[in-house]
Formats: C-alpha cells, sequence, structure tokens
C-alpha cells in the first residue's frame, strides 16, 4: 500500500548520518542512516541491524525492511501512540540513536583484537 506523506523532512549531520522522517495522517516513519566509516564498520552495521530486523516484532516499531538508501527505519502509528506512552516511545528512539553507535565500535574494537590475538598465534608458528 502506497502512504501518501503529509509532510516530510530530513535531517543531516553529514552525508553518512541523517535521519528521514515521513508522516502521515496516522503515522510516522523515520528511516536512519548510520555512520560507516570503513569496510569493518559497514560489515557490523548490517550484520546488526539484520540481527535486529529478524526480531523485529519484538520492536514493536521497528520495521522489517529499511528505505533503500537507509540502515534501519521505524513506523509508528497511531495505535502505538495510544496504547504505548508517547514519551517511552521518543525514549527508545533516542536511545537507539545514541547507543547505536557506541555498539558498533564496540564490535569493531572486539574484532580487533580478536584479529590481533589470532594474528600473533598464527606467527609464533614461523618463529
Amino acid at each position: 500500500a502506497v502512504v501518501s506523506t503529509q509532510s516530510t523532512g530530513e535531517i543531516c549531520r553529514n552525508d553518512k548520518e541523517k535521519v528521514l522522517i515521513e508522516g502521515s495522517i496516522n503515522s510516522l516513519r523515520m528511516s536512519i542512516s548510520i555512520k560507516q566509516a570503513d569496510e569493518i564498520e559497514r560489515i557490523l552495521c548490517h550484520k546488526f541491524m539484520r540481527f535486529m530486523m529478524m526480531r523485529a516484532e519484538n520492536f514493536f516499531i521497528l520495521r522489517r525492511k529499511p528505505i533503500e538508501g537507509y540502515d534501519i527505519s521505524f513506523l509508528i502509528t497511531n495505535y502505538h501512540t495510544e496504547q504505548m506512552y508517547k514519551h517511552k516511545l521518543v525514549d527508545f528512539v533516542m536511545e537507539f540513536m545514541t547507543e547505536i553507535d557506541k555498539e558498533i565500535s564496540e564490535m569493531k574494537l572486539c574484532l580487533n583484537g580478536r584479529g590481533r590475538i589470532s594474528a600473533v598465534e598464527f606467527l609464533k608458528n614461523f618463529n
């Protein structure tokens, strides 16, 4: 079904970090593009978002497929605002946006640490 948007706005920190907000009569869709500085961050972000989208039914406002050009999308309908606390919905989205960069950075550090340990162990065989 095609959703006719009443208002659309894009908030950009830079060309890689942006949020598209599309409003309609009874819903709001937020699509988020997450900073990915290199290939490792791109892979980690893709895997993490895929992991979350596979569990979209547990995150009531998460869409299974993001808008093209974005990494993840949330759909907040009038049902959500009637059944849930509005301030908690806003808190969830804000917390998600602030924590996602931290999570990907932590995963990257962990991956680099594992790679370093593996390389050291592998190179011990040549001494």
